[in-house]
């Protein structure tokens, strides 16, 4: 079992990539704490995790609310008396509404940057602590290869929030690396789930798939099990590393 005896808060956790990594933790004996906004979909996950014979508990909570974020760790540490990894996975994806700075709104521009850069931040703020006091642990960010290369699609919002947490990635990578913590960020390529189903069909699948050296796109799984290697002990020297899970596209 690869998390035995570890402690994850999960962000995101309710459907696609957050689900997944859920589940995956669980299975690997990880105690799962599940936030997500949504009730219903956070509640699913617990389920899943234990008809499986895992533990998880449900936060609900909006991770752009720093009180709601902390409660979320608080659980962790209450319920399962401690906390060793911080899965900062949440993320917002409007790719009709986050366009060229020319064409995005503030308000669409703050609501983007709030849920895809204050939620990671509330995230290590509050939990990094918590994992100092258990001596170490992993926090793993989630990037995007639109914040290491220029798109004709522009998303300039996410992009911005993406990229900002590769230097928050470096930033707490030095800072709290002496006291046993690792902070590394993943860069899913395209990955289909359902943050991205509205903006997907059948054609538009094919068309990026031919795009990518794999052939197809990325599925939950691939992300899932990439954070599993950061958030178990097979990843203790790696420290402000970018993971690129993408099929190959940025190698191009």
């Amino acid at each position: 079992m690869r998390l035995k005896d570890k402690v994850a808060v999960i962000t995101g956790a309710g459907l696609g990539m957050g689900r997944e990594a859920s589940v995956l933790f669980a299975k690997e004996s990880a105690k799962v704490v599940v936030f997500d906004l949504n009730e219903a979909a956070g509640a699913e996950t617990v389920s899943m995790i234990t008809a499986a014979g895992g533990e998880a508990a449900l936060v609900v909570g909006d991770v752009s609310r720093e009180a709601d974020v902390k409660r979320a760790v608080d659980e962790a540490v209450a319920r399962f008396g401690k906390l060793d990894i911080l899965y900062a996975n949440a993320g917002v994806l409007w790719k009709d509404r986050d366009r060229s700075v020319i064409e995005t709104t503030e308000e669409n521009w703050d609501i983007v940057q709030a849920i895809n850069l204050k939620g990671p931040f509330f995230l290590t703020k509050h939990g990094i602590p918590k994992l100092i006091g258990n001596g170490g642990g992993s926090v793993i960010l989630v990037g995007s290869i639109s914040a290491l290369a220029g798109f004709e699609l522009a998303q300039d919002s996410y992009t911005c929030a993406k990229g900002a947490l590769i230097s928050l990635t470096k930033s707490l990578a030095v800072q709290f690396g002496p006291k046993g913590i690792r902070t590394n960020i993943i860069h899913p390529g395209m990955i289909d789930t359902p943050l991205q189903a509205p903006y997907l069909n059948d054609e538009k699948k094919k068309s990026i798939a031919g795009c990518i050296p794999m052939q197809r796109l990325g599925v939950a799984s691939d992300i899932a099990y990439a954070a599993l290697y950061l958030a178990s002990d097979e990843s203790t020297f790696c420290n402000g590393s970018e993971l690129v899970v993408d099929g190959g596209f940025y190698a191009m």
